[in-house]
């Protein structure tokens, strides 16, 4: 299975997060208080210039490129 970012994903689809790919503690502590770790679902709702809207555990987020370049789906 090839792994994607969040970034190269679709709006409007549903991925399961395969794990989360950064050396920034703070980068991966944010992202696991937000529900976003291996195994859960995440949907990307819109992409925009400069952030993604995704919605994980139903919470609605706004997270920047960086962020969703560091989410593998």
């Amino acid at each position: 299975m090839n792994l994607m970012t969040l970034l190269e994903g679709d709006p409007g689809e549903t991925y399961t997060i395969q794990g989360i790919n950064t050396d920034d503690e703070d980068m991966n502590a944010f992202l696991f208080r937000l529900g976003c770790y291996s195994g859960e679902p995440i949907t990307l709702i819109s992409k925009k210039r400069k952030s993604c809207v995704v919605v994980i555990k139903d919470g609605r987020y706004n997270i920047d490129n960086q962020l969703a370049a560091a989410v593998d789906i």
